[in-house]
């Protein structure tokens, strides 16, 4: 009986082991598109090589999707140790391709899964999506922990931003050395927060060339300086000598609005609501004025209102990043 035993506990070891997802680990280069003189110093990024890891996660057999997981190391070390590997889930369209490439990015406290519907979404209209973790997000954030990518210590926030963007550049040349994948068609959208961090890496990320800003938009300082819920902080602020004009020069390096010239080189797409309380339209309006007055939808809500639409959204974004 005890050999018996052994016997069983060996073979189901062995299925245990076959049944554990194939690991494929590959290299990537990253290497600057032309002139970096356009991109602020504290986004720009050198050629270097970078090793991944993709394993299977889950296959979708109804849409023909295979979701993979991603992981690359940060071009950035943070004091965590957590938040210095890139995480990312690879929504991989059935066929060989090649098909466009687009980064995916989620809103601020959700569940993750808006981002994980529109990826799907994408991969079924062969668009490949790659739903990338911003720092201090998922399992970038130790557990218990209560960093966050947007924090009041300022200093952390635009380390943080800093770090997504540098994050997302090298996200890019991962999807682009795939093979499945068009090189000349690679995009990045993202909804609120995230929205505003695709608007912000395709100014400093020339490759891609498509842009889709769900609930975003540009010019913070004039958005909320001046709203009523900040009243009480900007009382203490100036009382201690703080002016409009500072926090607007502090701001500007995670502003989209500031490189948003940048925009013009690219197709974007800007998805707004009327009556956005979170948002304000004058943000979606800002961005659109200053990156060359180029697509913008509008529907009739407030910020979280704007579910209702989200069909509606979902075609536009598809045939936005399917145009040739």
């Amino acid at each position: 009986m005890r050999s018996l035993s052994v016997v069983s506990f060996y073979f189901l070891a062995l299925s245990l082991r076959a049944a554990e997802p194939t690991v494929e680990k590959g290299a990537f280069r990253f290497k600057p598109s032309g002139e970096q003189s356009n991109v602020p110093e504290r986004y720009r990024l050198d050629e270097r090589a970078f090793e991944s890891r993709m394993s299977l996660k889950r296959e979708l057999p109804n849409s023909g999707v295979r979701v993979f997981r991603v992981q690359f190391p940060s071009p950035v070390e943070s004091a965590t140790p957590e938040n210095n590997t890139v995480h990312a889930e690879y929504y991989r369209p059935s066929g060989a391709g090649p098909f466009p490439g687009v980064i995916v990015l989620d809103i601020t406290a959700g569940d993750q899964s808006l981002s994980r519907h529109i990826s799907i979404f994408l991969a079924q209209k062969k668009v490949a999506a790659l739903f990338v973790q911003m720092a201090y997000y998922g399992p970038r954030r130790p557990p218990g922990s209560k960093l966050r990518l947007l924090s009041p210590n300022l200093e952390h926030t635009l380390a943080a931003v800093r770090q997504t963007v540098l994050d997302l550049r090298v996200a890019t040349a991962w999807l682009e050395a795939r093979p499945e994948i068009d090189g000349k068609r690679l995009g990045i959208m993202g909804t609120s927060l995230g929205s505003f961090m695709a608007a912000l890496t395709a100014e400093m990320e020339p490759k891609l060339r498509r842009v889709v800003v769900l609930l975003g938009g540009g010019g913070f300082v004039d958005a909320y300086y001046d709203h009523p819920k900040a009243a009480r902080y900007r009382k203490i602020y100036e009382a201690l000598g703080g002016t409009k004009e500072k926090v607007a020069e502090i701001i500007a390096p995670v502003d989209p609005l500031t490189r948003a010239a940048n925009l013009k080189e690219h197709q974007l797409l800007i998805l707004a609501g009327k009556r956005d309380d979170i948002v304000p339209p004058k943000m979606a309006e800002a961005l659109w004025n200053a990156s060359g007055r180029q697509k913008i939808v509008w529907y009739d809500c407030n910020h979280y209102g704007a579910i209702v639409y989200l069909a509606s959204a979902l075609d536009h974004i598809g045939k936005h990043f399917l145009a040739e």
